[in-house]
């Protein structure tokens, strides 16, 4: 099915994301994750694209196992900063010979052993065009809220959403925030710009403290006063910072739904059991 179908019913949809492992070596788990995840039922499931891409990519065998052999719908992410065309031409023959019909096209990031090459994608609008003029598949983006790290101010990262949505680009998908009011305001901010697409909230339960500053560093995410002082407190007891960041994103996530911001996208880090007991919590929301 494509997401921008399952957005358009209006309905509450609830997402959630895991990764390929590096190394083949490591499949079996990461089946094992698939399957777990997809036993929540969620709306779908996205799976992301390593870094700099490379042919040890396991993206799109986990996207046929979370579409053809778990039934639920996969969202395929592709990055496109060090890829070739034909690299990319060659994803899309695969995922559309399995029936995946869903993309989020990403720019990404270099992977640390390589260098600042761009090739023929510096900007993610570039590769949407591209899946868009190959046709067959329904085409997110990504998006921040906080503006992109790399943008020189929000109206300019604004301005850059626009282009994506001209490109082809169906729905965005937010990076990870911690105060709703910063993704109200954004989400203003793209409506008076003609930014009208689906907007899917990504929401992350920080359940480990050392997480924290990694977060800060690669989205430019702030942390409100509340959220810090949870992690302040809890921090060094797993235990309660495990509960204290699950019960954090169920209460963002019970305020955009209370406020009309009815698709919430889960960035598990490959832990269904906190997505499942996100999602367990909220059964009456979600229905």
């Amino acid at each position: 099915m494509r997401i921008i179908d399952i957005l358009d019913t209006k309905k509450v949809t609830v997402s959630c994301e895991l990764f390929p492992p590096h190394h083949g070596s490591e499949l079996d788990k990461a089946s094992s994750i698939v399957k777990d995840t997809a036993a929540f039922c969620p709306s779908f499931i996205s799976v992301t694209y390593n870094a700099g891409g490379g042919a040890n990519n396991h993206t799109v065998r986990l996207a046929d196992e979370v579409q053809n052999i778990c039934g639920i719908t996969a969202l395929a992410h592709i990055t496109c900063i060090s890829a070739s065309k034909n690299t990319v031409m060659s994803v899309l023959q695969k995922l559309q010979a399995l029936g995946i019909e869903n993309i989020l096209a990403l720019r990404g990031d270099l992977a640390d052993d390589q260098t600042k090459s761009y090739g023929p994608y510096r900007y993610a609008s570039k590769l949407i065009e591209d899946i868009q003029e190959y046709g067959g598949f329904c085409i997110g983006g990504a998006c921040y809220p906080e503006g992109h790290p790399e943008a020189q101010s929000l109206q300019q990262d604004i301005e850059s959403l626009k282009i994506k949505a001209d490109c082809g680009c169906s729905f965005l998908t937010t990076q990870m925030f911690f105060d709703n009011n910063i993704l109200y305001n954004f989400m203003f901010r793209l409506l008076k710009n003609g930014v009208n697409i689906p907007v899917i909230a990504g929401i992350m339960p920080v359940t480990n403290g050392k997480q924290i500053s990694r977060i800060c560093k690669l989205s430019g995410t702030a942390l409100p006063p509340r959220f810090r002082a949870i992690v302040d407190k809890f921090a060094q007891d797993p235990i309660a910072m495990n509960q204290a960041g699950v019960a954090y994103a169920s209460e963002q996530i019970i305020d955009l739904i209370a406020n009309g911001v009815n698709n919430i996208h889960i960035y598990t880090m490959n832990k269904p059991d906190i997505a499942g007991r996100i999602i367990s919590n909220l059964s009456g929301i979600f229905k």
